[in-house]
């Protein structure tokens, strides 16, 4: 038999917290929940709303917990916490390359896709300071809202919670001409003062490359894996081996490659054309000693989706098997 404040939870989580549309309890702002004698007391942090939407929210907990019968009087009551002891996210995994241009923001974009209709609570950060893409795939243009104590994602149309500096900017043109240590510290930012609550997986996408930006993610962040995209041109292995031997160094786990642009099917044949030469996937995996999760296809209709900004509406056998594999990887000890 539910106890009355595991009720009291389970009315609170059809609360969505304006700004993001997550749930009280999918953000975790529910502290605690105290039942005696029929009084409810519910505590809820403030953290990352907006002093306007406190009122709001006070009313809107008070009216779904009160329809419960046991319970005569509520009381809600707010107490401060920051983002960083709020967030519970199971998995975080990097996805990284390289080099620009082989489809690292396209492939962690179809995961966060893949995994949330898999029904899986997904975010993604979006670590690319100075070339963040992963808004536009979305169609995202609005503002996160926030407050002194934090901010919160901005929340695609399948659910999954986004940040990036795309989102901050006054226009999505606008160029960030930062040096290192700057785009190191915004990502440390988007880490601990975005309240991302709670996720099965944190996404984030890396720029290219071993630099800066990198080195903070897997020496900063709780990375429980890597995954590396590349593409087949001969120039790929060198420039995959520094990436995973990035990772190695850093103790985090390479938990898979994945070759983007493999190939093309031909619509009047179905035949498929290598269209950047001879796939070098298998010969990759055994040379970084990470598996091969999958090799994606040059698509026109996934990169007409992309460019409208509806990339959450693309759906592919190759993408859901990829998914399924990292997921085996995930799960493998």
């Amino acid at each position: 038999m539910k106890t009355i404040e595991t009720k009291v939870r389970e009315a609170l989580d059809g609360v969505l917290v304006p700004g993001v549309t997550r749930s009280l309890l999918g953000m975790n702002l529910v502290r605690s929940v105290e039942v005696v004698d029929g009084k409810g007391k519910i505590v809820l942090a403030s953290t990352a709303i907006p002093s306007q939407y406190r009122d709001w929210l006070t009313d809107k907990a008070k009216t779904v917990a009160g329809e419960l019968s046991e319970l005569k009087e509520v009381t809600i009551e707010f107490t401060e916490a920051t983002p960083k002891e709020l967030n519970q996210i199971d998995k975080v995994i990097a996805v990284m390359s390289g080099k620009g241009g082989v489809g690292k923001s396209l492939v962690a974009s179809l995961l966060a896709v893949a995994f949330t209709r898999m029904g899986k609570s997904v975010g993604i950060l979006d670590a690319d300071i100075t070339g963040p893409s992963i808004p536009k795939m979305f169609g995202l243009r609005g503002r996160p809202i926030g407050s002194e104590t934090g901010i919160l994602p901005i929340l695609s149309r399948s659910g999954i919670e986004i940040m990036s500096m795309n989102l901050l900017l006054p226009s999505e043109d606008e160029a960030v001409i930062w040096r290192g240590p700057l785009m190191s510290k915004a990502i440390t930012q988007f880490w601990e003062d975005v309240l991302w609550g709670k996720l099965d997986c944190l996404i984030i996408d890396l720029p290219p490359g071993t630099g800066d930006a990198p080195l903070t993610v897997l020496q900063s962040l709780p990375v429980y894996g890597v995954i590396d995209v590349f593409t087949p041109q001969e120039l790929t292995e060198m420039i995959v081996r520094k990436a995973v031997r990035m990772a190695q160094k850093m103790n985090v786990r390479v938990l898979g490659l994945v070759e983007n642009m493999s190939y093309l099917v031909l619509p009047e044949t179905g035949k498929k054309l290598e269209v950047f030469g001879q796939s070098r996937g298998e010969q990759m995996a055994l040379a970084c000693g990470a598996p091969l999760l999958g090799k994606l296809p040059i698509d026109p209709q996934l990169a007409k989706l992309c460019d409208e900004g509806k990339v959450e509406q693309y759906t592919s056998e190759v993408v859901s098997a990829i998914a399924a594999n990292l997921l085996a990887a995930l799960n493998a000890k």
